[in-house]
């Protein structure tokens, strides 16, 4: 049975839930980026798990480890925003990069490599080592950005209630934003639900998923930007988002 604030100490929840802000801030920092580094996203974690302890509710019927995990993320997220502002002009970079790939994928039927890609764009290597450090800081968003807002506390697994304190209505919003997500993502072609699926619900790291596809750790990371891209694409497009 899941024990509540009132059931522990602060200190002993702490040391409960260090694994687990050790756990997500390995799953946030997603490939090797200027912009990210491990030791500050647990600190930013323990700042959200003490906010969770602080702030948790046992009475609405929601685990506390499933509220911990709302706010470490959030925590962490919030101060990779906070002092990592992406600009419109890095933006405009990650497009192109984007389409000149894609339109050496169909040219070349292989994944190009960073000299072809950087003389498509008419740009240095330097400058494709610049553009992947956006494309890595951007994919720390994840499939819970996509169905909610950056202000709300909850996250698909988190929305779903305490199975002793079920709400119909709660039930019926839930299966149908399950099912929009679902019908999103098979509208996504076969390698972009591979790349989510690998990350998000096998688990595997993205050097793990480089060698699966067999391409280098840097291009996982610009596969998972645009399947998350195009997910969001989807969901737009059935009137969701």
């Amino acid at each position: 049975m899941e024990l509540t604030v009132p059931d522990q100490s602060k200190e002993q929840l702490v040391e409960k839930y260090i694994p687990l802000v050790k756990y997500i801030a390995s799953r946030v920092i997603i490939g090797k980026t200027k912009y990210i580094e491990y030791d500050d996203l647990l600190g930013y974690g323990m700042v959200g798990l003490m906010d969770a302890i602080n702030k948790f509710d046992y009475s609405r019927g929601m685990k506390f480890s499933t509220y911990a995990s709302i706010r470490i993320r959030g925590s962490m997220i919030d101060e990779i925003r906070k002092n990592s502002p992406i600009t419109k002009g890095a933006i405009d970079k990650l497009n192109r990069y984007n389409e000149a790939v894609e339109n050496l994928q169909r040219r070349l039927l292989r994944e190009p490599t960073n000299d072809e890609i950087a003389k498509e764009l008419g740009i240095s290597i330097k400058d494709i080592g610049e553009i992947e450090g956006y494309i890595n800081y951007i994919s720390v968003l994840s499939l819970e950005d996509i169905i909610f807002s950056d202000d709300e506390d909850v996250t698909v697994k988190g929305m779903i209630q305490d199975k002793n304190s079920p709400s119909p209505e709660k039930e019926m919003e839930d299966k149908e934003e399950i099912e929009m997500l679902q019908k999103s993502l098979e509208m996504l072609n076969e390698k972009d639900r591979m790349i989510l699926s690998l990350y998000y619900y096998e688990s595997l790291t993205l050097k793990e998923i480089g060698k699966v596809l067999e391409v280098s750790e840097s291009r996982v990371c610009q596969l998972h930007s645009r399947a998350i891209r195009n997910l969001r694409s989807n969901m737009k497009t059935l009137n969701y988002t």
